[in-house]
């Protein structure tokens, strides 16, 4: 039988024996952090002071971690004004000497290092913790909640970037029995995982939404998002993706002239229902082919329902030969594939899907500036009067603002492109291997999410899924009508996690339902 690792906090001279030589290995034989001697043995400069948790698998300590509360830390001496880049009104303990065994090293007992020790000086007091975590972990440090600040530190070959971790996402991670995470990881389409820097971004004061100092954070926010996608301009809403496609309804009401809606799934369905309530003059179509003359052509540019892509250049180009006006659902396509919105007259997006932030802000990019329409057009649905008011025409969350100025700060975006296409090619060839029925053709497949239809009950699949430590879409009406579940790429994951999934999905809907 395997032996069970056990975690706890070091107390005898046989313990601290063993710490030096894991410390010695880790930090000069595999870290050139320091010289090497011929003890094979290295003793921290804070031991005495240090408190560990430690690993054993059997007899064998194949991890650690030190905890020292005491001021000043070693990060003091790397950084001046330390105390102003940790959240304020902190007690905060500085975590080192994170050294873990090769044949060990995986979040799990990375993880419940950490948890063992922030639970030992949560009881003294502390509710911070900072670190200098190597640049060759650091996604595994953001994956935990780490979240960054400050420039590197160390030598070339062992650098080190400080980090800090609030004692609410330790919280957060909920371990229960020792090497077992009850974390789910999520591949919803939204509300998605969101990285460690937004959730601190969010958890900040609120600030007064007109206050010189939000009106300039916001007028940047507007910038860096038009410029994402290549756009005139941009406007932030309070509310959901369905606020701001009423919004464009709204302003098509105003030009007063015929237009075509092409629906090709529930979404594009949904744009139809928006045109009808705004009382728009409209025809229907449920694809590209054969389309009637319009002033203006709305449709989406990913369908989430079905997971497919419309060839944006393609459509413009259309659009632009004939002299129609071009606006689109962009909801669950930006984030996902690079954006070139120069030629689209209107467009909307929404923050809690793959630009990583939470729910609750959505936008209207535009190719013009709008003007405001009083005794037109209702008042929460009136683009120009946001423009005319500075973007700030009504109370505005700043926590959601500054939240989704981190996301767009913390993503490097062309790396970011090319991995969800990577990965959406690889999940599709691994789901039609494995013999599931996806629903968009490869060619036409949108990166951020994955639509499979399933001969067994796709909601007791996705309640399996659940189990087995997987967040699926398959609650929505349109999914549950057509026994669809989706697996969504547009938030935080890992590629352990993803290759996972497909044979433990395979396992599940095999196995007797």
């Amino acid at each position: 039988m395997p032996r069970t690792l056990e975690y706890r906090i070091a107390n005898t001279e046989t313990e601290f024996e063993a710490i030096h030589r894991l410390n010695y290995r880790t930090f000069v034989e595999e870290i050139p952090q320091h010289a090497a001697n011929d003890e094979g043995r290295l003793v921290d400069r804070f031991h005495a002071e240090n408190t560990y948790a430690v690993c054993y698998d059997g007899d064998h300590l194949v991890g650690m971690l030190a905890g020292r509360s005491a001021r000043p830390f070693s990060l003091d001496g790397k950084l001046a004004d330390l105390d102003k880049h940790l959240p304020q009104g902190r007690r905060p303990v500085e975590i080192r000497l994170l050294a873990v065994e090769p044949s060990h090293r995986n979040s799990v007992v990375i993880a419940q290092l950490i948890t063992l020790l922030a639970r030992h000086f949560a009881e003294q007091g502390c509710d911070l913790a900072v670190i200098s975590g190597t640049t060759r972990a650091l996604a595994m440090y953001r994956r935990l909640g780490f979240v960054p600040f400050g420039p590197l530190t160390g030598v070339p070959g062992a650098q080190y970037q400080p980090m800090y971790l609030d004692s609410a996402a330790v919280a957060r991670w909920a371990w229960t029995d020792i090497g077992k995470p009850t974390e789910i990881e999520n591949f919803l389409p939204g509300p998605v995982s969101v990285a460690p820097e937004v959730a601190a971004a969010f958890a900040g004061p609120a600030a007064y939404h007109r206050s010189p100092e939000y009106l300039a954070a916001l007028e940047t926010l507007h910038a860096d998002l038009a410029a994402l996608v290549h756009a005139q301009g941009c406007q932030l809403l309070m509310g959901s993706g369905t606020l701001a496609n009423d919004v464009v309804a709204a302003q098509l009401s105003r030009l007063d002239e015929p237009g075509v809606i092409v629906a090709q799934g529930e979404f594009g369905e949904r744009l139809i229902d928006h045109a009808g309530r705004m009382g728009l003059t409209f025809k229907t179509a449920q694809d590209f082919d054969g389309l009637p003359q319009a002033k203006w052509l709305w449709t989406t540019h990913c369908e989430t329902s079905t997971g497919t892509l419309t060839d944006l250049p393609a459509l413009v180009k259309r659009c632009d030969e004939s002299g129609t006006r071009l606006v689109l659902d962009c909801i669950s396509s930006i984030g996902t594939v690079p954006l070139d919105l120069s030629g689209v007259y209107l467009a909307t997006g929404a923050s809690g899907k793959a630009l990583g932030s939470y729910p609750g802000l959505s936008m209207v990019f535009y190719q013009r500036r709008p003007t405001a329409s009083p005794g037109r057009l209702p008042r929460y649905l009136d683009l120009g009067s946001y423009v005319d008011a500075d973007g700030v025409a009504f109370t505005q969350s700043s926590n959601l603002v500054q939240a989704l100025r981190a996301a767009l700060a913390v993503t490097d975006w062309p790396d970011r492109y090319a991995r969800l296409a990577s990965a959406s090619t690889w999940l599709h060839h691994r789901l039609r291997r494995l013999g599931f029925d996806v629903v968009a053709p490869l060619e036409h497949a949108a990166p951020g999410v994955c639509t499979i239809a399933l001969e067994s009950d796709a909601a007791e699949v996705g309640r399996r899924m659940e189990a087995e430590g997987y967040l699926l879409a398959y609650q929505s009406g349109y999914l549950r009508t057509r026994n669809w579940l989706q697996v969504s790429l547009m938030g935080q994951w890992s590629w352990p996690a993803l290759r996972a999934l497909p044979p433990t999905l395979r396992r599940v809907t095999t196995g007797p339902l």
